[in-house]
């Protein structure tokens, strides 16, 4: 049994503050005038007020509640590093073992780490350890131990407002006096035009030991089509590297800081900078031989793409005129012919041929210029009509050297529609046309054209078939440049909604920027994308089979991914990325790279062990830092045991540790299982009492 003494006054609080300040100026008078007789006065005032306070013995039969202690560790990637997520086990397993020695002591584990949001990148060991406090009463939490490296980053500023009236120690998983490099970006762009470059703006920063701004650093820049570049700075000073724009859609830049002797980790070494290539504008050059339906099609897509710069020329002299007039008579506007395939072929990013045939209007050795054009790195799209079959074709002329097919004559006009080739079912230009149906086998669900150009093919691929499987639609690569061959005319009538139309728009649109050789549209192409702590790798192929994926962690890691099939031309696999830094991929002859998480990220930007940070909270709560990683080396098989203090129980004081140990506080906490309430002053008692002393003092005054 407990007993306590509690009282339970008969008036309101402020009512026994005025009725106590009354008897003790009453009492003070009596005494004054009357020493003795004041005295016997003074003590029957007192028992009335201890009357009116209502004494009780609180009688309690308990049930003692064991202390608490909560571990915190950190899993954060920081963590990772030197062996140091080795130790943290030996330590929590050695601090488990220690606790579970204490009498009448509960232990509660909670690991903290990024969780799957890698857009935070920061030690929230604090709120972690919050979120282990929400379930353990505070009047049995004994004391709380961290497992870290004393990189922490959500300490708050006001200790006071954690509520914590036990010790906070932490064992820290370093080594005093560690040494660490790393790049520091300042600035960098989104994005940029193609073919020109912009600044990006870093520092090597070193923290530790030996920090000594000026010394020499070597940096390693590596840019997509050009050889690494090297090149040496001074430690804390900012750097301006140029970021080059060579193509649309997305491009790296990565840059590599060597390693020092007895630097801690390579993991914050890299950057791998990402940013997208725009064009200010496409420029396109579209000449149709002569006017037909399908020559205002052509123009409606290409305008109403805000970000093509059209120039559009027909040539309007019928091929059945002989009269002798001049070209220049029949021509709005002359066609500038030196001036477009001579002096400004190269301002060009795709020249369409529409339906073209020769005619005197452009000579042979500026079509030789445009298959030059091609070689070094221009595209070419020839939309042939029937006059591509006839002597004055284009395949009879300089272009022929670059085209992937020879017409052989004929024509085929009869109703089809037209249908994916195996080949097209991987390539990005033609898989998962809308309408294109499951298989080669399944009819589209588009309409019907009626006339294809017969051809031979020699070289590229086919992705669309005509009737009896005829090549309709031929891509190809010709030197640095690539060539498009569309085998008919009609493609106007999916645009018009003729027999339900087509995926016009869709088609000509891909085409067009495989042309101009978009990124996303290359038929190999090895990429990954990162989704929380999800690594989705993704490979693209012609072939029937791609070569396994070697991935390379942030800490040189290696690992081989064998991806699934995911489609046609397409394969997949989902991996863990559990580590902030640059991750590599390689699959045969492709490579790619991308950064996991923020690239400035504050778990990587300062990896050292430090106290720094938690010994605030440290000292308001008479706990004490533990270095546990003396001798703590790289390798894993080598990390020695921990050796930690002994852990006692003790009164909550200002100072909860000593030489060689460390305090929990004793919180003899109890659950009441019954409890009795006995008057201590009231009835007949308090009365008898009250009556007795006033009697007293009527007889010392009375004589």
């Amino acid at each position: 049994m407990n007993y306590t003494l509690v009282f339970s006054p008969l008036l309101a609080e402020w009512q026994l503050w005025l009725l106590g300040l009354a008897c003790v100026t009453v009492a003070l008078a009596a005494i004054w005038r009357r020493p003795v007789s004041g005295l016997l006065r003074a003590l029957a005032l007192g028992l009335l007020f201890l009357a009116l306070l209502n004494p009780r013995l609180k009688q309690e039969q308990r049930d003692p509640l064991g202390n608490i202690a909560l571990v915190v560790v950190d899993r954060s990637d920081s963590q990772k590093i030197t062996g140091r997520d080795v130790l943290t086990q030996k330590l929590e397993k050695q601090l488990r073992k220690k606790l579970k020695s204490v009498k009448n002591l509960e232990v509660r584990i909670i690991e903290s780490n990024n969780g799957d949001d890698t857009r935070a990148q920061e030690t929230r060991l604090i709120a972690d350890m919050n979120r282990g406090l929400a379930d353990i009463p505070r009047d049995r939490l004994a004391g709380i131990f961290l497992i870290t490296d004393g990189q922490v980053h959500d300490v708050p500023k006001n200790i006071a407002s954690l509520g914590l009236d036990v010790p906070v120690h932490a064992l820290i998983t370093g080594r005093p006096g560690e040494f660490d490099r790393r790049l520091k970006l300042i600035e960098a762009p989104r994005f940029g035009l193609v073919d020109t470059s912009r600044q990006v703006r870093l520092q090597v920063v070193q923290t530790g030991r030996n920090r000594k701004a000026g010394e020499r650093a070597e940096l390693t820049i590596r840019r997509e089509g050009k050889p690494d570049r090297r090149i040496s700075v001074k430690t804390g000073e900012t750097v301006n590297i140029d970021f080059d724009f060579p193509h649309s859609g997305q491009n790296i830049l990565e840059v590599e800081l060597t390693g020092t002797p007895g630097e801690l980790t390579l993991a914050n070494n890299r950057l791998v900078l990402s940013a997208e290539g725009v064009r200010e504008n496409l420029r396109v050059l579209l000449v149709s031989g002569e006017p037909h339906p399908g020559e205002r099609t052509w123009r409606n897509l290409l305008r109403s793409d805000a970000a093509v710069d059209l120039v559009h020329f027909t040539i309007l002299r019928p091929p059945e005129k002989q009269d002798g007039t001049p070209i220049n008579q029949l021509s709005l506007i002359a066609f500038p012919t030196r001036e477009l395939f001579s002096e400004r072929l190269n301002d060009f990013d795709l020249i369409i041929f529409d339906r073209y045939r020769r005619r005197g209007v452009l000579p042979l050795i500026y079509l030789d210029n445009v298959a030059r054009y091609v070689e070094q790195g221009g595209a070419v799209l020839i939309a042939a009509g029937a006059q591509f079959a006839r002597r004055r074709s284009l395949a009879r002329t300089p272009l022929a050297q670059i085209l992937p097919a020879m017409p052989t004559g004929q024509i085929t006009t009869k109703p089809y529609k037209a249908t994916i080739s195996k080949a097209g079912r991987r390539h990005p230009v033609t898989r998962e046309l809308p309408g294109a149906g499951l298989s080669e086998k399944n009819a589209p669900a588009w309409g019907r054209w009626f006339r294809l150009i017969d051809s031979d093919p020699l070289s590229g691929d086919v992705l669309m078939k005509g009737p009896d499987n005829k090549p309709l639609l031929l891509l190809d690569r010709r030197g640095k440049g690539r060539v498009a061959m569309l085998m008919s005319d009609h493609s106007w009538l999916w645009a018009r909604g003729y027999d339900g139309g087509g995926p016009y728009a869709a088609l000509f649109r891909r085409l067009s920027h495989w042309l101009m050789k978009e990124p996303d549209l290359e038929e190999e192409y090895l990429s990954a994308r990162v989704k929380g702590r999800r690594m989705t790798i993704e490979r693209r192929s012609m072939q029937d089979r791609v070569e396994p994926v070697e991935l390379r962690s942030p800490t040189g890691e290696k690992s081989v991914i064998k991806l699934q099939k995911a489609g046609p031309g397409l394969w997949r696999k989902q991996v863990k990325a559990d580590l902030v830094g640059l991750w590599r991929l390689r699959s045969g002859e492709l490579k790619s790279a991308i950064h996991v998480g923020r690239i400035n990220s504050r778990e990587l930007s300062g990896v050292t062990a430090d106290t720094a940070l938690l010994k605030p909270l440290i000292d308001a709560t008479g706990g004490k830092a533990v270095w546990s990683g003396a001798g703590l080396s790289g390798s894993k098989s080598q990390t020695p045991p921990p050796a930690l203090p002994r852990i006692v129980l003790a009164t909550k004081g200002h100072q909860m540790f000593g030489p060689g140990w460390l305090a929990i506080a004793e919180r003899h906490a109890y659950q009441v299982r019954s409890s009795r309430l006995i008057s201590l002053f009231s009835g007949v008692l308090a009365l008898a009492v009250l009556l007795g002393a006033l009697s007293l003092t009527w007889l010392r005054e009375g004589r």
